[in-house]
């Protein structure tokens, strides 16, 4: 009988999914496959230098995409999954992104002998998305699970000899501070209508007359969540409370 572990391969729009949801979708993959054969992270130089360290942790590879234009990391990963696939025929090959994009590049997959499994951030993925794959995963950004806790007024804890000392504060990026301070509904857990954020953010002068508003939650997107996925009209901030 024999004992040859499938051959699995993860690839990973790490433009697309938060961190924590990519630490998971390896930590899940390893759980349900046994092994990780190919683990490559897709992403712009922004990215590959926010999350070395988890990279590092995680041996993924992270590749690199220095080119410009609206999905060229997308691009990137479909021709190295392609030329990855001939080359290594793996049984499996483990998808990591809620891009509806990907759709024609999993037949083809499918076309080449491989079952594909998708791993999405919830809230992220359409069903339509969904169904195209042989099985799909849905995970949750932890943050995500937490928003309701900025609505409640910051207090502080009574301490007794037993308790440990209280985790120092998460610490945001100063742009970050500066959209909740325009924003404060977010702040509050609000979903809210882009173009109504847009507008207190131009009037806060951080986002220009002419400029996208998407574009700048983007820079942050384990803070904040643009829905829906494909064509967002609403933004959440998913971050840890402020007082």
């Amino acid at each position: 009988m024999s004992t040859a572990v499938r051959r699995v391969m993860l690839l990973i729009d790490a433009d697309n999914v938060s961190a924590d949801v990519i630490e998971q979708a390896v930590q899940r993959t390893l759980a349900d496959q046994g092994a990780i054969h190919v683990r490559r992270a897709y992403c712009n130089a922004e990215t590959a230098l926010k999350q070395q360290a988890l990279f590092k942790r995680l041996s993924v590879r992270p590749m690199v995409n220095l080119a410009s234009g609206k999905n060229s990391t997308d691009i990137a990963l479909a021709v190295d999954a392609m030329d990855l696939v001939v080359a290594e025929r793996p049984e499996l090959v483990v998808l990591v992104s809620s891009d509806s994009d990907f759709a024609p590049l999993v037949i083809r997959l499918r076309e080449k002998g491989c079952r594909v499994c998708g791993i999405g951030q919830q809230g992220k993925t359409g069903d339509e998305t969904v169904a195209v794959y042989d099985s799909f995963i849905d995970l949750q950004h932890q943050a995500a699970a937490r928003p309701a806790a900025a609505k409640r007024p910051a207090r502080a804890p009574r301490r007794t000899k037993a308790q440990a000392p209280a985790p120092a504060p998460v610490v945001l990026p100063e742009d970050v501070l500066r959209i909740l301070d325009a924003v404060p509904e977010l702040a509050g857990g609000a979903k809210l209508e882009l173009n109504q954020a847009a507008e207190r953010l131009r009037g806060a002068k951080l986002l220009g007359k002419s400029a996208s508003s998407p574009k700048l939650f983007k820079k942050f997107p384990d803070l904040f969540l643009l829905t829906p996925e494909k064509t967002p009209n609403k933004v959440q901030y998913v971050g840890p409370a402020v007082s």
